[in-house]
């Protein structure tokens, strides 16, 4: 199993998939950490959903692919998935994603208050605070 983490917090997965290769199309991508951003181009147009894989905390790539895939325009549901920890959510949120898909496990070692400390990822970031 699964839970999906919001700016509100835990909750089920919503999305009833079926979630395939970039090559295979259809309306929900899985996109690996290690996906060329050229391949992006390749994005149908009518896709609803594209999942980036997390393998590590330590493995950012996926961050630049959300954000291109923002910058090419897509607005469709982006969701992060993996070893993602709570201290990485308002950069997960920064990047384009809109929620992220963890184990339980991971949720049962950084609880929902964790994540939900971070979710005003809006006002947290150092040029707010530098501007007061």
């Amino acid at each position: 199993m699964s839970v999906i983490v919001t700016d509100a917090g835990f909750g089920p997965d919503d999305f009833d998939g079926p979630w395939a290769a970039l090559d295979e199309g259809g309306r929900a991508i899985d996109l690996p950490s290690d996906t060329d951003p050229a391949a992006l181009a390749a994005l149908p147009d009518d896709v609803e959903a594209v999942r980036i894989d997390f393998p590590s905390f330590s493995d950012g790539r996926g961050f630049t692919l959300a954000r291109l895939l923002r910058l090419r325009g897509y607005r469709g549901r982006l969701r992060a998935r993996g070893h993602v920890i709570a201290d990485q959510f308002a950069m997960i949120r920064r990047a384009g994603f809109d929620e992220v898909e963890i184990s339980d496990a991971l949720a049962a070692r950084q609880p929902e208050d964790q994540w939900l400390f971070r979710a005003n990822w809006t006002a947290h970031d150092y040029q707010a605070r530098l501007r007061g």
